[in-house]
């Protein structure tokens, strides 16, 4: 793991953390660096800007979804090649899912062996700075929190008094200070940053972003502090495939996933995982009705499905064929929007849409999260992807809630042990060889998911062929 490396970190939640990773990482791919992205945590919009800024895909760590062995293995395999690496922290550096601080970016800085570079938001403070840090710094002794960047500041005199503070009562060096935006060059949404779909010119902003950064920091002092990491031998921690299981099913297994402005959140690994177990993956989408491979199996990821409803909606065709495919017994895998799509109808702004009706409920979307953050569930009910009695660790972040129509019944594969999910404690609705709910899962964490995906997929494309 001597690949240079540094974390962004925050103080809390809206420190200015991502603005920070994307100036940096567009600003070091600009001075000619391969720049390796990753995103602390579960994540689906920051990840890909952050892949946006250095034109190489993100990769996820989360110590809750897989293991500290694995999440090496998983930052080593995805590092490979590139001159560098910025790993994006999520909420505050010490915050994790309980009162110890498991599952935090710290967590993740002492197991990657990985130096943090602290962003807090100055708004209104002075001294009081000074005190914040040097409590984080003090706070978990084998942490190497390596420099701060000031945020929010309000000018130069600001400034000055907030670095002479820290300079003189900590030995935690100031990075840069960051006057106050006059607006976001990235629009924010209830689910956090804009897609770059939405937005005609991607690279623009990020450019801007870039600028700004170094404008304001010392973006090659961080570089250096990216530099000095400890030497390790790469070769003594396994390959992250090496450790996970192959079940390459006999003969082509074509499985299609949508992927297009509507469902567009998928773990790059989880399509590599499919890949690994021997599916050729195919892109398609929704919102046009040309016609689609023969497939023996289908995945729906999350997005913005509502944003789109009613494109979604007008495409009855493609409606009509994700309703035959689950109906024909295909092994079809949903997650989040994907769900959302496979409803009966999905409702949005006071306007309900029909959707592929493969499941009889409507999901309306409100104005507050109906469910947010880890997730652990117990399988309750046979299905082709997770074996009962199997636990499944997962996230969840959706404003829609699902309500079956008058007179119907549905059937939950998962019981939920933590999280909300469906609500009564149930996600992970089932219908034949359809699963679809509201957890998202990693798959290097779940290893079965994919195999199972694969041979559900040969099942299928047997029975066809008899």
């Amino acid at each position: 793991m001597s690949i240079p490396r540094v974390i962004i970190a925050g103080l809390n939640g809206g420190s200015g953390k991502t603005i920070v990773s994307l100036g940096l990482c567009r600003a070091w791919t600009r001075a000619g660096r391969n720049v390796k992205p990753f995103k602390k945590g579960p994540d689906y919009i920051d990840a890909r800007w952050l892949a946006l800024a250095t034109g190489n895909p993100a990769t996820n760590l989360d110590p809750y979804l897989v293991s500290a062995q694995v999440m090496r293995s998983l930052f080593v395999t995805a590092g490979k090649g590139y001159d560098g690496a910025v790993i994006e922290g999520n909420r505050g550096l010490y915050d994790g899912k309980d009162v110890t601080g498991s599952c935090s970016t710290a967590e993740v800085a002492r197991q990657l062996d990985t130096p943090v570079v602290l962003v807090m938001n100055c708004t209104k403070m002075t001294r009081t700075a000074a005190a914040l840090v040097g409590g984080m710094a003090a706070f978990e002794p084998d942490l190497n929190l390596a420099g701060v960047v000031l945020n929010q500041t309000a000018n130069e005199r600001h400034r000055g008094v907030l670095r002479a503070a820290i300079e003189q009562y900590t030995d935690v060096p100031v990075l840069g200070a960051l006057p106050r935006m006059r607006s976001n060059p990235i629009p924010e949404r209830h689910m956090g940053l804009w897609s770059d779909t939405e937005m005609h010119d991607s690279r623009s902003p990020l450019d801007a972003v870039a600028d700004f950064l170094c404008d304001n920091a010392d973006v090659e002092r961080i570089w250096q502090i990216a530099r000095q990491v400890p030497a390790a031998d790469s070769a003594l921690i396994p390959d992250l495939w090496d450790m996970l299981p192959a079940d390459a099913a006999a003969g082509p297994v074509r499985i299609g996933y949508v992927r297009d402005a509507a469902l567009w959140f998928y773990y790059e690994e989880n399509l590599e995982a499919l890949r690994r177990a021997g599916a050729e993956l195919v892109e398609l989408t929704l919102l046009d009705d040309a016609p689609w491979p023969e497939l023996h199996g289908l995945y729906l990821g999350g997005g913005f499905p509502e944003t789109l409803a009613e494109r979604l909606s007008a495409n009855i065709a493609a409606r009509a064929r994700v309703k035959s495919l689950s109906e024909a017994g295909m092994p079809v895998y949903a997650e989040c929007g994907g769900f959302m799509y496979l409803g009966r109808t999905l409702r949005y702004g006071g306007v309900e849409y029909p959707m592929a009706d493969v499941f009889p409920v409507c999901t309306t979307v409100h104005e507050r999260p109906q469910g947010l953050g880890y997730v652990e569930a117990r399988v309750v009910e046979d299905n082709p992807f997770h074996a009962t009695g199997t636990r499944v660790r997962g996230h969840e972040f959706h404003y829609s809630r699902a309500v079956a129509y008058e007179g119907e019944s549905v059937r939950h594969a998962f019981r939920m042990e933590r999280g909300e999910g469906m609500g009564e404690d149930a996600d992970g609705m089932i219908v034949r060889n359809t699963f679809a709910g509201y957890t998202h899962l990693f798959a290097p964490g779940e290893p079965h998911w994919a195999v199972n995906f694969v041979r559900a997929a040969a099942r299928y494309r047997d029975a066809e062929a008899d």
